[in-house]
């Protein structure tokens, strides 16, 4: 086998293109040999494999542009790459298109189609699909290693006034960061109950006062709980706002609209108690302060600031619109026709409970929900037949589409909760490579090193460090270092 720096030719025929047509070279990757004709390698003149049979002629310089090694002797070209993933590029050449196996991880996929010249138009629709998502939990880790060392980092250059604001943001949005900040969180998830508790226990008539005017209103003590739980509330949520970075994207952020709609109530019936009764009647006022009450209701919502779990359920949803209209449609079908034969069915009897069919939809809607409360029933044997033809019906509708939904909420926590160990990984595989590089830097040259002796040290610290083209962009811009994210193979 002749080196890169042979400057000799290979002996290879140059008669023209037309012999390219006829050619048959010997491809070698990681162990698995393919043999090449010119005809199928010239449909697409761009890709590497193409390159070969026109390389010939240019020299071992050329050769060793485009592989690893050559056998003139062979015509083997010898490629340090993927194996599998070779035997799936190549069927472009026989097909047309390109299937990714199981089993490869679809960025390195891509970087192996990159290196071979073959577009990723090439590729299929179902394998762009796991490609696509692998990027955006790539962006995700990537976004949320970034957060993570814009908390860590201090900018000597901002003002005194930012680094308090970013203090105050991570210290009240991001409980992890220190032990203060969960202690805030934890007494914010108090308030909240307390504030819901509160709410709940002044409906009851016992622990109700009366006022001069012989209304009922919330005891005193309790009123003054809820004072407190909407001071830590308004408190809370002004400072966020002062410390946000994008204030208009927090101001339109739904949790946060859901903050807003938490507090907004106390501060408008308070103002409707001592200035609204000189404006309007009294009852009217009262009508109004009590209706703002109810949205009290909205801060139980709060607890998905908390709770990663209803988050991962309010996702869940979202993503299962389909299956959720799919739900509504078979009831919505089921509805109509039981609720249309229970009408019919059960006029031949003096004492039907059937006036209509707008009132037989309540009775089929618990029928078929099982939830039955007895109050619509049939009389007739046909009526009881139908009764029990939809409460069957309905068990079925409803549990065909739950699976989906059910699979959507397991598969989206069980990503998050692996791409915050990625993201944990990340961070720790950064301060070693950190760590890795003072102590190298302390060390004296190798061949200082090799001279006294001491040549273990520095060695096994640089085996830890190995290099690769797949990496985050976000987080290596001067070391292209692959990490144990990157190494899923």
């Amino acid at each position: 086998i002749k080196m890169a720096g042979d400057s000799r030719s290979p002996d290879v025929d140059t008669d023209g293109s037309g012999k390219n047509e006829e050619m048959e070279i010997v491809v070698n990757v990681g162990g698995v040999r393919q043999v090449f004709y010119g005809d199928n390698l010239n449909q697409y003149p761009e890709t590497r494999l193409a390159e070969l049979i026109n390389c010939l002629s240019g020299g071992y310089d050329s050769i060793f542009s485009l592989c690893d090694d050559y056998d003139p002797g062979k015509r083997e070209f010898y490629f340090d790459r993927d194996p599998d993933a070779f035997k799936c590029i190549i069927d472009v050449y026989y097909f047309g298109e390109i299937h990714m196996k199981k089993g490869i991880c679809p960025i390195c996929f891509k970087n192996e189609m990159e290196f071979w010249k073959v577009d990723l138009k090439f590729l299929d629709d179902c394998c762009k699909t796991h490609l696509s998502e692998k990027k955006e939990e790539l962006e995700e880790i990537a976004r949320r290693v970034q957060l993570i060392l814009d908390d860590l980092g201090v900018d000597a250059s901002e003002s005194r006034w930012k680094r308090c604001q970013k203090y105050i943001w991570k210290f009240l949005e991001k409980p992890e960061s220190s032990y203060p900040a969960r202690v805030i969180a934890v007494l914010s998830f108090l308030f909240i109950l307390i504030s819901s508790v509160v709410m709940c226990v002044g409906t009851i008539p016992d622990l109700q006062v009366v006022d001069a005017e012989g209304n009922r209103m919330e005891h005193p003590t309790l009123d003054s709980i809820e004072t407190a739980c909407i001071g830590w509330f308004t408190m809370e949520y002004v400072l966020r706002l002062i410390s946000s970075p994008n204030k208009l994207h927090f101001a339109l952020s739904f949790m946060n609209i859901v903050d807003v709609l938490a507090i907004l109530p106390f501060y408008v019936s308070l103002t409707l108690t001592h200035l609204g009764a000189k404006l309007m009647e009294l009852s009217n006022v009262q009508q109004a302060v009590q209706a703002l009450r109810i949205m009290r209701i909205a801060r139980i919502f709060k607890l998905a600031r908390h709770s990663s779990g209803l988050q991962t359920l309010t996702y869940a949803l979202k993503r299962s619109f389909k299956e959720l209209g799919l739900l509504l449609m078979y009831l919505a079908v089921g509805i109509f026709v039981f609720s249309a034969l229970g009408y019919t069915m059960e006029q031949s009897h003096p004492e039907t409970l059937f006036k209509s069919i707008p009132q037989s939809f309540w009775w089929a809607i618990i029928t078929m929900t099982t939830v039955g409360y007895g109050d619509i029933y049939p009389k007739t044997t046909l009526g009881k037949l139908n009764a029990a033809i939809s409460f069957l019906c309905g068990v079925i509708a409803i549990a065909l589409p739950i699976h989906p939904i059910i699979n959507n909420f397991v598969r989206y926590y069980n990503k998050q909760r692996v791409l915050e160990t990625a993201a944990k990984h990340e961070l720790e595989l950064m301060e070693l490579n950190s760590a890795e590089g003072k102590t190298a830097n302390s060390k004296s040259e190798p061949e200082d090193l090799v001279r006294d002796g001491k040549e273990g040290p520095f060695y096994s610290s640089r085996l830890k460090v190995s290099h690769s083209d797949t990496f985050i962009h976000l987080l290596s811009e001067e070391k292209h270092y692959r990490t144990r994210l990157q190494s899923c193979k």
